[in-house]
């Protein structure tokens, strides 16, 4: 069985505050700390922020799902992660 995470663990707890005792508060809070503490973003050069802020404009997404595609791309086209094919018999609805 898995245990919660802190986010379900917030909102339970907002969802009962007068029913949660302070030690419990302080536990979820301090987890919740934790866990926003050790989630920094990864900085970059200036010129690098730039052309990120210009290609999730671009691309519709925010700057972290642009590095995650960027990341992706990078390690499907150099081999560290399996390529999807397309099936040659599959349908595409026009579109490959």
């Amino acid at each position: 069985m898995s245990s919660p995470d802190t986010a379900t663990l917030l909102e339970d707890a907002a969802d009962r505050i007068a029913d949660i005792s302070r030690a419990d508060l302080q536990i979820i809070l301090r987890r919740a700390a934790l866990r926003l503490r050790n989630a920094g973003a990864v900085s970059m050069e200036d010129d690098v922020e730039e052309t990120l802020r210009d290609l999730a404009s671009e691309f519709g997404m925010t700057r972290n799902d642009t590095i995650r595609f960027i990341v992706r791309e990078w390690m499907e086209k150099n081999t560290y992660l399996p390529v999807h094919n397309l099936d040659e018999d599959g349908e595409v609805d026009g579109t490959a």
